[in-house]
């Protein structure tokens, strides 16, 4: 584990009060490890954004599987990304609706072109990506 440095920050009082309240309402343990996290989840972020780094998360969405050939859209899609699935959840919804959650692991350029590609299939409601990175 890296060593830890203490540093300062000057913030507006009401900044702070609303920060305190956050990290009450969180029941996180205190002020640094509530900006370690912030600070994980902005970098995350970057990395999504950049397309650089390894990155985790899942993708979860709903589509409707009555749509012209969507599943077998869905499948061919998940095979030509299959090194960075990990695995796949398929919850049948309702008669006409699947909601599937993926697990993936790579290169954050190659898994947001994957995002991509399953935003252009036909017959998908929504996707919503959840994108980690370890730091």
């Amino acid at each position: 584990m890296n060593s830890l440095i203490r540093f300062g920050v000057a913030v507006p009082s009401t900044l702070l009060e609303e920060f305190d309240s956050f990290i009450e309402r969180k029941g996180m343990p205190n002020r640094s490890e509530a900006l370690r996290q912030l600070i994980r989840e902005r970098l995350s972020r970057e990395m999504w954004v950049s397309g650089s780094g390894v990155v985790y998360g899942t993708v979860t969405m709903m589509y409707d599987h009555h749509g012209k050939d969507v599943v077998a859209a869905l499948t061919a899609l998940q095979h030509e990304y299959g090194e960075s699935i990990i695995c796949t959840t398929h919850v049948h919804v309702d008669h006409h609706h699947c909601l599937e959650c993926i697990v993936l692991k790579g290169d954050a350029g190659e898994i947001r072109r994957f995002v991509e590609a399953l935003g252009t299939l036909k017959g998908v409601k929504s996707i919503e990506p959840s994108i980690s990175a370890i730091l």
